[in-house]
Order: C-alpha cells, then structure tokens, then sequence
C-alpha cells in the first residue's frame, strides 16, 4: 500500500462549494488537498453552466440577427458557423478554467488530478498519472456532484446518445436534433440548436413542458418554442430507440409515434456520482434515490465527513453548492448555519428567461398554504415595448392573512434580475406593499413589479 500522505482538509471533487472551502482554509493555514479527477474549476465552468449559456448566446444574436429587420436594420445572407460557436464557447471556458488555476495556485492547496475511491474511513486511494497516492485527512469533505442519466429504453445506449456535454462540443450542426427531456436542458438546448439553424423536436412523456412549474408555465413556454419551429411532442414515452446519433436515429414511443432525427441529445435528470467510489467502506450511507444522506449541517453518517452540492442532494444549481460551503464553513468557525428555511432562487435561460423563488401555486396547494395571487403580463411592461420582448408573464403569490410574499414566478426578458428583487424583499421580510409602492427607475422591467403587486386584492 502507498504512503499515507495527512491533511487537514480533504476534499473529494472540486466543485462550487469544495473548490470554495479549500481556498479558504488554505489560506487559514490549513493543510489541504482537492482530489478532482479533471475539470479544474468543477463541472460549471467546464461543462454545464458557463458553457451552455456561451452556446445560447450564440444562438441568441443568431436569431438577434436573422430578425434585424423588424428593428430597420437590414442584414442579408446570414449564416451560422458551428465551429466558431463551439471556439467561442471553449474560448470561454478556458479564460475561466485559467483563472480557477491561478486562485488555486494563490491560495495554497494542493490539486490532485486523478480518480479517487475510498478504501477505508476519510481515506482516499487516487489513481494519478505518477501512480497511485493514499490520502486521508482530518475532516473530510464529498463534493462529486451529479451526471446524466441515461433512461433504461431498449437501444438508447447502443446508439450513443449525446448529453448536454458533448452537444457543447459538436462539430457538425445536426440536421435535426432529438431532445429526449422536456426539463430545463432541454428546453434550453432545444432552442438554442434551432436558432443556430437545426430542425428540434422535443420529446416530453409528462403532459407538459417543465413539470415541476405550474401548468400556466408550462403553456407559455411551449408557445415560446412552437413559435421558434421547435417541435413538442408531450405525452410521449419513448419505448425503442434503432440507429446511431450523429448518423441517424429514430424513437418509437409508446403510443406508435416515431420520430427520426440525426442526433439525439438525453436531457432526462440527473444522478449522483456515488457509484463504486467506496462510500461503504468509509461508512457513508445513501438515501433511497442513490444520494449522500446528509443531516441539516450536512454531516453524513461517518464521523468527520460531509457532503455538499447536487451528491448530497441539494438543489443542482451552483449558487446552492456555494450556501454549502457557507454551512460548512460556519461550523468550522463554530458558528450553527443550517440548511433549513434556505431560499433558494433559479433561473431558466431560454429566450425570453424564467426564474422562480419561493412557492407556486402548485406547491403551496400541496402544503396547504392558503394565498392570494397577482399576475401581470408582459406585453404591458412599457421596457418590455421597447424592447419589443412583450412575451410572458410575471406572478406573484402573497399569504392570505399576511402581506409576506410567498413567491414570484416570471417568464420574460431580464427575468432572472427582476427575481433577485423579489427575493430581497422576501428575505427581508418586506410586505408586498414595499414592492408595489416602491419607486423603481422609469423604463425599466423591474418597474413592472409596482403593477403587479398593485394587483394584489
């Protein structure tokens, strides 16, 4: 067996919130290694977040462009170049993964590249390419993150679909893209690849699109991509899959639909790298869905060992990994951070965006939380004119017996921005009323939100 090497810090994935910590505490004085088996920065800014969203705005002045006329500009033979898209994008990235270097290398800790697995409790055996290392440390911090899940449909893997990763990494635009997901990457990739020219349809097997959001949600986005060419197929469980992606390939569904494309994109969740990576042998359990099972402190069930982010099921997205870390920490410093009552926000970035914080209508029936709801189109945001980005709508849920805000849904351009407002307020603790009485900045979106809580009843 190799030398064991002793750290303070060890941390098993270089994500947000591990990334983060390791930072910290090396620059505390510290000890630390991270053991990343190569995305230097994590899986956001290599190859979901940061690239993705590079990728949508191409398509973005893609479709920007080919509309000029409608603001009196007139642009003739437009064309879209796949292969300086994906040099943008990876341009992008490597601007980004240079920088995560150069403040891992500023603040101290050690990186290791390799695979690791657990061979006894808060020790590591990684797999280098100078051989193989032994590690354990004092506390120890999980942090693998998630990956595609492949659903188990006879032929899907034989004709090797692609995931979000290597659709950010073609080099030829697909005549016709299948997306099997109607969730958020797939939406988001959907129309992104039609508005860099290919033909998109999308197979959803609930009833509608984004399940998780309410059904007038679900409808305004499935306008917005109709209205763009993207074909929706809802109701539609796939059942065969023949040929190869990249070639061709062809989907029957349960109900005798087929549909034939030539690259087929698997956008159907997401699952927690926890396999074969030793957990047992360092006595970590798993919840029933495969995740580090995790206490409000995320501790896990071995002594000294924790999880953060999507491994140990929280919320997949990046700004939630970095709370983590803020939990983490705070134990380090003694202090009692919880991930109870987090209020966590997010965004969709099709075109126009959607963000939500807090409840929907949907969930706050199941809690049994009785409210009062606001809407407000877009088309009547004066900014929203102007701009001539008019689609969608913005909702606000208000607790009946109160004025506190419950939560606030928006399909509409700067939606994400407009959100974080909504979400100060409900931090704060502010009524609806400071929102619907507040002076916002004429034309702006955000003045939108004194109509909506003006209505309110």
């Amino acid at each position: 067996m190799a030398q064991v090497e002793s750290y303070d810090i060890l941390v098993f994935g270089g994500g947000k919130a591990g990334k983060t910590l390791a930072m910290e505490q090396a620059k505390a004085g510290k000890r630390v290694a991270v053991v990343e088996a190569g995305l230097i920065g994590g899986s956001c800014i290599n190859i979901a977040c940061i690239p993705s969203k590079a990728l949508i705005r191409s398509a973005e002045v893609a479709y920007a462009t080919r509309k000029a006329s409608e603001y009196g500009t007139e642009a003739d033979n437009v064309r879209t170049s796949l292969d300086l898209v994906r040099n943008r994008t990876a341009s992008v990235v490597a601007e980004m993964v240079a920088f995560n270097q150069s403040i891992f290398d500023a603040s101290g800790f050690e990186l290791v590249i390799g695979w690791g697995r657990f061979v006894s409790p808060k020790t590591l055996s990684v797999e280098t390419g100078n051989g193989v290392r032994t590690l354990t440390g004092d506390k120890v911090y999980i942090n693998l993150g998630t990956t595609a899940t492949i659903p188990d449909v006879p032929g899907l893997v034989a004709a090797d679909p692609i995931t979000h990763v290597e659709a950010l990494q073609l080099g030829d635009m697909p005549t016709h893209l299948l997306v099997l997901g109607g969730g958020y990457i797939g939406m988001e990739l959907g129309q992104a690849f039609r508005r860099l020219g290919a033909e998109v349809t999308i197979l959803e097997r609930g009833a509608r699109l984004a399940p998780r959001e309410d059904e007038d949600v679900g409808n305004a986005l499935l306008e917005v991509l109709q209205g763009e060419g993207v074909n929706v197929a809802l109701n539609c469980s796939a059942t065969t899959v023949t040929g190869k992606s990249g070639q061709s390939v062809s989907i029957t569904a349960a109900d005798g639909r087929v549909f034939k494309g030539s690259h087929l994109l698997v956008a159907a969740g997401r699952r927690p790298r926890t396999d074969r990576i030793g957990l047992d042998l360092a006595g970590v359990e798993l919840d029933a869905r495969g995740f580090v099972e995790v206490d409000d402190k995320l501790r896990t069930t071995a002594e000294g060992v924790w999880a953060m982010g999507e491994v140990a099921g929280t919320p997949m997205f990046t700004h939630a990994s970095l709370d983590d870390y803020r939990v983490v920490s705070s134990q380090l410093k003694g202090g009692e951070r919880t991930t109870d009552g987090r209020l966590i926000p997010y965004c969709v970035f099709v075109d126009p965006e959607y963000a939500r914080v807090g409840l929907n209508e949907s969930e706050a029936r199941s809690k049994g939380v009785e409210y009062r709801i606001a809407r407000l189109p877009m088309d009547v945001v004066p900014r929203a004119r102007t701009l001539s980005q008019r689609k969608g709508f913005m909702k606000a849920l208000v607790e009946k017996d109160t004025d506190q805000i419950l939560g606030f849904s928006m399909l509409g351009v700067n939606a994400g921005e407009v959100m974080s407002v909504v979400q100060m307020a409900m931090l704060g603790k502010l009524p609806f009323t400071a929102l619907r009485d507040g002076i916002f900045a004429h034309p702006t979106i955000t003045e939108g939100l004194n109509m909506l809580f003006g209505n309110v009843k």
